[in-house]
């Protein structure tokens, strides 16, 4: 069962499917390593990390619950683990008092769980529902939209990628850019992850404007959040500075005829 296993029986129960989950159960401890992260559970409540994920999310009966899973990534990243793999260097047994459980899963099990928990279309929808639980709780702050744009390196050789500079290495390199949308105070809403082409902007100085295009992103649903996001920031007819050019925003993918390919 591995090392720090201490509830045996209903480790014995979820294996033949007798158990959906692990129920949470805290026992007097001393000297927790990295039992800080527990201060932090407010905080991360207060920012929707349990919000709806029951609801968006499940995984097959067994010991470890869909909330034991987000709340050890939660963690994982406080205490800077960045990868599972660096998880197998960690003790079990104390990762495992701030679940309430006797031990923290092994990391192929983790990887497992989540891989179930990555489907694309509740990941999609929980983002959305995150980035207006954001929204709301602080309209003031979403008045105001800050753009960011972050380059991940691609060191593959799958397919040819446009070079970009690299603030970071100081390097134009291979790469995809993240565009990260901050409110005024530089907390995130949400990510829009897409290639940086040639065609994405398109000034036309005979109507006078500057099409910012959008290309077709990984789903329906992100496709959707950025017509929406297109939507609002047309509405304002910014002018680009120095220029009488108006910005208009879109998506690459609406021009495309229905009965034609993406």
């Amino acid at each position: 069962m591995g090392m720090g296993c201490t509830r045996v029986v209903e480790r014995v129960c979820a294996a033949t499917g007798q158990l959906s989950e692990a129920p949470t159960r805290f026992e007097t401890s001393l000297d927790v390593c990295n039992g800080g992260v527990l201060w932090a559970l407010p905080a991360l409540s207060a920012n929707g990390l349990l919000t709806k994920t029951e609801a968006l999310f499940s995984l097959p009966k067994g010991y470890y619950s869909c909330i034991h899973i987000f709340l050890l990534l939660a963690f994982m990243a406080l205490i800077r683990i960045k990868t599972n793999e660096q998880l197998r260097y960690f003790p079990a047994g104390e990762g495992g008092k701030w679940l309430g459980l006797d031990r923290i899963p092994e990391v192929r099990t983790l990887r497992e769980k989540i891989k179930i928990l990555a489907a694309p279309e509740s990941v999609a929808q929980w983002s959305r529902i995150l980035s207006r639980h954001w929204m709301d709780n602080n309209p003031e702050a979403a008045g105001v939209l800050y753009i960011d744009g972050h380059v991940r390196v691609y060191h593959g050789s799958q397919t040819p990628l446009p070079k970009r500079y690299v603030a970071r290495d100081r390097l134009c390199m291979r790469g995809t850019t993240d565009y990260w949308v901050n409110d005024q105070q530089g907390d995130p809403f949400f990510v829009v992850s897409t290639p940086f082409t040639a065609g994405l902007l398109i000034p036309d100085e005979e109507n006078k404007t500057l099409t910012v295009q959008l290309h077709h992103l990984t789903n329906h649903l992100s496709d959707q959040a950025a017509r929406n996001l297109a939507a609002n920031l047309n509405a304002t007819e910014t002018i680009y500075p120095g220029t009488e050019l108006r910005l208009i925003y879109k998506l690459v993918s609406d021009e495309i005829p229905p009965d034609q390919e993406v």
